[in-house]
Formats: C-alpha cells, structure tokens, sequence
C-alpha cells in the first residue's frame, strides 16, 4: 500500500525568494518523478520580491509550517471507541473485545469525557473480593438494560426504564427453603431477580413474595396462570434464551458502566509536544490510554503510551539550508528525508542515509533545475519561471560573486522554458519595493536573518538588498535598535545586518555585540560607529562568513576553543 503521508519539502527560516522557489520547484521535481507525497512549504513569512515572483507566475505561496515538533494531534486516534454513561457492561464488554482495546472512554451525550473504563475495571465487578457475596449479587441497571443484554422476550413489564439496584438469585433450591428466604424479607423480595427454570413451584412463590423480576431461562413456556397472578402482583416476567448460569452472568452484565467510571483521568490537548507528554506520564502509574480533548472537555482523540515512541510521521525534504539552527523549528524530531543546498556544511544528524546534495553554485534553484535536466524532465513553465526567481534574486542577477557557469546555463535554459527574459524579471524582482519601508525595523532584521554557531558561540547574520543606501540611512536609528534588540532577545554574540546596494555592488554592515570582535573588522568605519563600509561584497555566504570565521578563530573563541 502507498504511503500517503505529506512530505514537506521546506526552506530556512526568515526565507528568502531562493528558499521559496527552490521549495516550489523542488516539490514539483519530486512529484514529475513519481512521488506524489511532496508539498512545497516555508517557516516564515513572504517579502515583496517573493511575493512579485509568485505573481507573475501565477504560484501560490506555499503553506506555513511555523513549528513541526511531534505532537499529541501527530499520534492520537481520532476515531475512537467510547460508550456513554448509560452503557451496559456487556456493550462495553462487546466492544473490549471486538476492537481489541484495553479501555474505553465514558462520554456524556454531548461528548464530554465523563472518564474511562477499562477491562481491569469490568473484572473486578464481575470477580468481588472475597466475603463479598452481596455485591456479587447486586447490579445496578433497570429491567430494560436487563431485557437488552439477555436478548430476552418479554412476557410483562413493570416501571422497566427504573434504574435501581437489584440482586440476583437462581431458584434451584427446595420450595420450602426458598419460601424461608423471603419469608421475613420483604424489601428483599422486591429488589430480587430470580432466575430459574421450569420449576412452577419456585415461579408461583416469587411472585407471592413479590420480586421485582422473573427471568424464565431456556426459552421454556409459561403456564397462563402464572403470567396472570404476575400481573396481578405488578411482578416482570422475561424469558431468557440461554440456560440458568448463563443467564444470572449475563444479568449481571447490564449493570450500567456509570458506577465503574474512573473519573480522574489525565488529559492532554492537541498541540501539546510530545517530549513534554513523555515527562508528565513518566512519574504516573501505567494507564491503558490517555484522553484527548478540546478545550470545552469533548473527547477528540486517545492514545496510548507506545504511540508516543513511534518514530514520527512528519518527513521534510530541505532545501538552501543544511544547518538545524536555521531550520524548522522542530526539525531535529522528525525525518529529514534529503538535503539540497549550496551553503556550508552544518551536519545535522540524521537517523538513517539521506540524499544530500550540496554544490558550489550561487542558488539552491539552480540546483532543483540542474535535477530536472539530468532526468530529461521538463517544469510546468510556471515553476520554471518561479526558479529563475530564485537564480536572479540569489546572484543578483547573475552579477554576484557565486555566480558560477552552471548558474547562467541553467537560468538560460529555464527562461526558454518560462518564455521570460531573464532582465524583464530582474526588473520586477528588485523594483519590486524597498524592505526597509514596507516593515517594521524589527521586521527587516528577520526578513532575512540566519543564525550560526561556532564552536558554543550563536551569531546572526541578515541581509537586505535596496536600491542605494537612502532608505537604509534614513531609518538607520530604528535599525540599530532593532538590532541589539534582536542580539539581546536571542541570546547572541553579536547580530549584523548587512544592506546591499544592487547598483554598486556595495554593502555596508551594521553590527551590534562583543566589542573586541567588532574592533577586529578589517573594513572602514563609517560615522566611527558600528557601521562598515564594504565596497566590492555582496555575498553573505561566499564573503561575509568567511571573514567572521577567520576573525573568530583569531580571536581563540570558535570551534570550541
């Protein structure tokens, strides 16, 4: 059988037009060869260029995956076997053993968990302790559950919907032993079932006594006389298909599961993780299964404790990221089916061999393209056209310091396939609007922001690309602030930002955090601040990181040192 579960195929967080574009065209290469479970997703929110380029492509955004942490809603049933309070124990017994469970959850008629009942709890009724012979005889229920769990004919009924407690006794005696026993006893008497045969004697005296119930077993007649003073009396009479023992069981069983009903049961809620589920059961005693409810305590789902050590049914292909620091949150719990990527290497542990392709080339894209090339498959025009997005915005049009030969091949290719000029989409893509004026300082330092980590150092480096400084000079106050907000907010060594003027080919980066590394920069200051000027770089991960990591090696603080 087909496994149908979604694969996500996911870029970095903070994402980028590449991040999005290569999800997009990646999903649509799995899906032309044959793997029908990839769907294209992203773990942050869309900026204007990318939104241009779905655009004039007519793509839709993909869907937002803000956390993939296993949770309960990730292993829970949902279609659950319960019964409701008015249930009887041989209904409850049915479904035990039909569906092969261990417990059940008790509903009220509007779905609210009332608690559970579990098999265990069904043997101790029908088994007492010892030197409890009354409550071996009890059952609480009405003569019609009792009518319902024999499968009985009924001959004359009384009040039959009135649950009360009643006490079952097999008329197998002697006439004159069975005439002492109530003869002192009448409330006895009316709270009595008797069970027995075709023994007329034992009939015509449960009747004078008064009993609440007379179940005839074996299917066998009865006289007209006794059917007569029955109703006389105001006495039931069923008649049972099955023989004495079976049938005094059997009463028994329609006790109606209310009374067993253990009421204090731990609950969870849907989006709870399951590494904090694993803590709070771990110091209980071992339950048959745990309830899930919404937040109005309706029962929506169940599971049990094994589920919460099955591996996980979230899989994620991703793509322009290959370090879990810039991943989905949740990522390093679920399965990372493959990896495809032209960044450095961050090594995430996988559980098992995975497709990891990692190449020097100035976009994630490039790659996705290259891949439908060496199968002889062909894009939809549209996710061609979404893929060159991803090329042009990644190389600034092919102009930047990553752009490699395969780049220009693979975007001239996809253009033919498009049928839009790589220059036309350049120009909607960088006049698609500036970043610094359509979000909020804090905005723009996470529109594009990825995290590291050098030895147990975190830093974060983001990157907007405008049309000349103006904008970024204007609002400079506000992104500095933002800045060190975001250094201090993420526990950081220091957060930068570096602005990319994509006439010049020039960069300046604003930095905030440790003094002696800042002072390490080998650019010029601008304004005697913390602001660089760094004519001729454009590039964050073929210029940028390369210098942060040999300044840091330096300074004997990264790589564990």
């Amino acid at each position: 059988m087909p496994n149908h579960t979604p694969v996500y195929v996911i870029g970095h967080r903070n994402p980028d037009a590449d991040a999005i574009c290569s999800a997009i065209g990646y999903a649509a290469f799995k899906k032309a060869s044959g793997d029908e479970r990839c769907r294209a997703a992203r773990c942050g929110n869309s900026n204007d260029r990318i939104d241009a380029i779905l655009k004039r492509f007519k793509q839709p955004l993909p869907r937002f995956l803000g956390d993939v942490t296993p949770r309960v809603r990730d292993v829970m049933v949902t279609d659950v076997i319960k019964v409701t309070r008015e249930a009887i124990c041989t209904e409850a017994l049915e479904l035990i053993d039909r569906h092969d469970i261990r417990v059940l959850p008790v509903v009220e008629e509007d779905n609210r968990l009332l608690g559970s009942i579990s098999v265990f709890d069904l043997g101790d009724y029908f088994i007492p302790k010892p030197r409890q012979e009354r409550e071996m005889r009890r059952v609480s229920t009405s003569i019609a559950n009792i009518v319902r769990a024999l499968k009985a004919n009924t001959v004359h009924l009384v009040e039959p919907e009135r649950v009360e407690d009643l006490y079952v006794r097999i008329g197998a005696m002697d006439i004159r032993s069975f005439g002492k026993f109530y003869a002192d006893d009448v409330d006895l008497a009316k709270s009595s079932v008797i069970v027995v045969g075709d023994r007329y004697d034992i009939q015509q005296k449960s009747i004078h006594a008064g009993v609440r119930l007379i179940v005839i077993t074996g299917g066998l007649p009865i006289e007209d006389d006794v059917v007569a003073m029955a109703k006389e009396r105001g006495v039931s009479i069923i008649v049972s298909p099955n023989d004495s023992a079976t049938t005094s069981w059997i009463v028994r069983s329609a006790g109606r599961v209310e009374r067993l009903v253990r009421r204090e049961v731990v609950t969870f809620a849907t989006d709870e993780k399951l590494s904090v589920v694993r803590r709070r059961i771990a110091a209980r005693k071992d339950a048959p299964a745990y309830m899930v409810v919404d937040e109005e305590e309706k029962l929506i789902g169940l599971f049990t404790k094994t589920d919460l050590f099955k591996p996980s049914g979230v899989s994620l292909i991703l793509v322009d990221h290959n370090e879990l620091s810039q991943a989905v949150p949740g990522a390093d719990k679920v399965n990372i089916l493959e990896i495809i990527d032209h960044h450095r290497l961050g090594n995430p542990p996988t559980q098992q061999p995975i497709l990891f392709i990692n190449s020097p080339v100035g976009s994630t894209s490039t790659i996705v393209a290259e891949r439908f090339r060496r199968e002889s498959l062909t894009p939809d025009p549209s996710v061609a056209g979404v893929l060159m997005g991803g090329i042009i915005s990644d190389t600034l049009n092919l102009r930047g310091p990553t752009t490699t030969e395969t780049d220009e091949a693979m975007l001239a290719w996809l253009s033919e396939v498009a049928g839009c000029p790589p220059g036309e989409l350049a120009e909607i893509i960088f006049s698609s609007g500036s970043i610094v004026l359509s979000n909020k300082p804090g905005e723009v330092i996470r529109a594009d922001m990825k995290t590291y980590e050098e030895g147990d150092l975190r830093f974060s480096v983001s990157q907007i690309e405008e049309l000349g400084f103006d904008n970024f000079r204007e609002h400079r106050e506000k992104l500095e602030k933002a800045l060190e907000d975001t250094r201090r907010d993420d526990n950081l060594f220091f957060a930068a930002l570096l602005v990319t003027d994509i006439n010049t080919q020039n960069s300046l980066l604003l930095i905030k955090g440790d003094n002696d590394f800042i002072n390490s920069i080998p650019y010029p200051r601008r304004d005697s601040g913390d602001l660089f000027e760094l004519n001729g770089v454009v590039s964050r991960k073929k210029q940028v990181l390369p210098l942060i990591g040999t300044i840091l090696r330096s300074m004997g603080v990264a790589a564990g040192a």
